[in-house]
């Protein structure tokens, strides 16, 4: 059973940075495509970024193009997101999750989030 467990969130002033890492175990890390996402209270779960399997391509949320950057090591087994620029509307709980389709079966997990604020 996948596990991924959250880091690095926090209290950081508009206009710090963060960088979240989330670690994983008991998956095949280097298979898996990864994503953060994020959930404010009394607002849907939103992607913020993904990354591919290889770590070729990766996608971003609009708001967060030019200050946020995900990226993954295999040896690792562990994502990242380096959030720069910091706004007040990027408070949030932030979310790791896995996902690799094989065969027609659909494979995700999800970790249990870390709280980012960004308040002064």
């Amino acid at each position: 059973q996948g596990q991924l467990v959250e880091s690095g969130g926090g209290l950081v002033q508009p206009g710090g940075s963060l960088r979240l890492s989330c670690e994983t175990s008991g998956i095949t890390f280097r298979l898996y495509a990864m994503s953060w996402y994020r959930q404010a209270p009394g607002k849907e779960r939103e992607l913020v970024a993904s990354i591919t399997s290889v770590g070729t391509t990766t996608s971003y949320v609009d708001s967060g193009k030019g200050r946020f950057t995900i990226s993954r090591d295999n040896a690792k087994n562990t994502v990242y997101l380096q959030m720069n620029s910091l706004r007040p509307e990027d408070t949030a709980v932030y979310l790791c999750h896995a996902r690799r389709t094989a065969l027609g079966r659909n494979y995700e997990y999800w970790g249990q989030g870390t709280q980012v604020t960004v308040s002064s």
